[in-house]
């Protein structure tokens, strides 16, 4: 059975909020540590035109999509930034770092909240008209939000999680580590291929959508 073009009309905005409002928080916070790059390239924006990566953005989530993969996964342009322009290299980095994460994760605390209004509200995922697709919006902007929240934590250079991880090393030893970053789409590619890989990275996703979802039911 083909997809419902429906469903990829709903799913498409939520997608497009979370990964622009990702590389935004990157691209607020440098700023704020004073490196005025991403003002300068015109990412300082909630546009997504700007944001928009061909393959990640527009590639990667159709091809998911029509393949019936069973969930969508994509990302946006990453947003350039000078380190050496931080006031504080290493707060710096780490708060811009984290700062995309961090949205995701308020994305998917108001994804929550919405779905939990809707369900209090007797709306359903299969109800009709605007009610059930604003609660089957809620649903995926849930997940895919924590999805995308846990991917970026991956210890896995260029992740956002890896530059954490980074300042946590010893000097030497993070430098080694760092070094590891000309390797780190390769590494990243083989953990999701190799079987049973994106199971584990689902681990955390599933166990607090099991969680939203027993409390979404709860009030139903």
């Amino acid at each position: 059975m083909m997809p419902s073009y429906d469903a990829l009309l709903l799913f498409v905005p939520v997608l497009l909020l979370s990964v622009v409002a990702h590389e935004y928080a990157h691209a607020r916070v440098a700023v704020s540590q004073g490196d005025l790059t991403p003002v300068m390239l015109g990412r300082l924006t909630m546009n997504p035109v700007p944001h928009i990566d061909p393959v990640g953005t527009v590639l990667v989530p159709l091809l998911l999509f029509f393949s019936q993969a069973g969930f969508l996964f994509g990302w946006a342009k990453p947003v350039p930034v000078n380190t050496r322009n931080f006031r504080d290299y290493r707060r710096g980095d780490v708060l811009v770092s984290v700062a995309g994460v961090a949205a995701n994760f308020l994305l998917a605390l108001a994804f929550f909240l919405a779905a939990l209004a809707l369900a209090a509200g007797g709306v359903t995922a299969s109800s009709p008209g605007v009610p059930g697709a604003l609660r089957r919006m809620a649903q995926f902007g849930l997940f895919f939000n924590l999805l995308l929240g846990v991917f970026n934590l991956i210890p896995i250079p260029p992740l956002d999680g890896s530059h954490v991880l980074y300042h946590l090393l010893p000097p030497a030893l993070g430098a080694r580590y760092r070094a590891l970053g000309r390797y780190g789409i390769l590494m990243l590619f083989l953990v999701l291929i190799v079987p049973g890989g994106l199971d584990v990275l689902l681990v955390p996703v599933r166990f607090l959508m099991a969680v939203a979802q027993g409390v979404i039911d709860g009030v139903a």
